[in-house]
């Protein structure tokens, strides 16, 4: 899909929300109810990595994202992500982080720069909350993009976008914590 489509998708979800088609009473429950339009728009987008792309893009992340609290700036990874890591949260996210919700409710994003030892920027990792994707992992969608935008690809040529089992089994071990492993939800950081 276009980066083009991926903003028309992004624009029908902000005017699904003017218009009163979505709020509290769409979450599921065990869910924060987090009616804000950027909620809206990007549990409206499709999933697949080029909108997403296009999301961060059109949005800004790096410049109206908050850095995920505590962490800053290059701080210290591992992999499969790199040596030094930068975490931001898009206002959904931050907003269940800061209100102690035990999960990230659907139109959270969660975006991890990947550094190696020498500050070069590595990748751009993303996951998305989407109600429904994915119930098995939480309905987590993810992706790898290299810093040109492009999809990362698997040695098996597969692009890093979805339902990515390496993402998947890793995060496993943090399912007890919304399949996160930047810092504890629930209240501590």
């Amino acid at each position: 899909m276009s980066n083009s489509k991926g903003f028309l998708f992004l624009t029908i979800g902000f005017t699904a929300l003017a218009a009163g088609g979505c709020g509290p009473a769409d979450e599921p429950e065990g869910e924060a109810a987090v009616p804000t339009p950027q909620a809206s728009a990007v549990a409206e987008a499709d999933t697949t990595g080029a909108a997403i792309w296009a999301h961060l893009q059109q949005s800004d992340y790096r410049s109206t994202w908050t850095l995920w609290p505590g962490k800053g700036e290059l701080y210290t990874g591992a992999e499969p992500h790199g040596m030094l890591l930068t975490t931001y949260l898009n206002d959904v996210a931050l907003r269940a982080l800061n209100s102690g919700a035990s999960v990230m409710p659907a139109g959270a994003i969660i975006v991890k720069e990947n550094y190696m030892p020498d500050r070069t920027l590595a990748a751009i990792t993303t996951m998305f909350k989407v109600r429904g994707y994915n119930p098995d992992v939480n309905d987590w969608f993810f992706t790898k993009h290299l810093p040109s935008g492009e999809l990362d690809r698997a040695p098996t040529g597969m692009a890093l976008e979805g339902r990515l089992p390496g993402c998947t089994n890793c995060h496993r071990a943090m399912q007890t914590n919304d399949w996160v492993f930047t810092g504890q939800l629930g209240g501590g950081n």
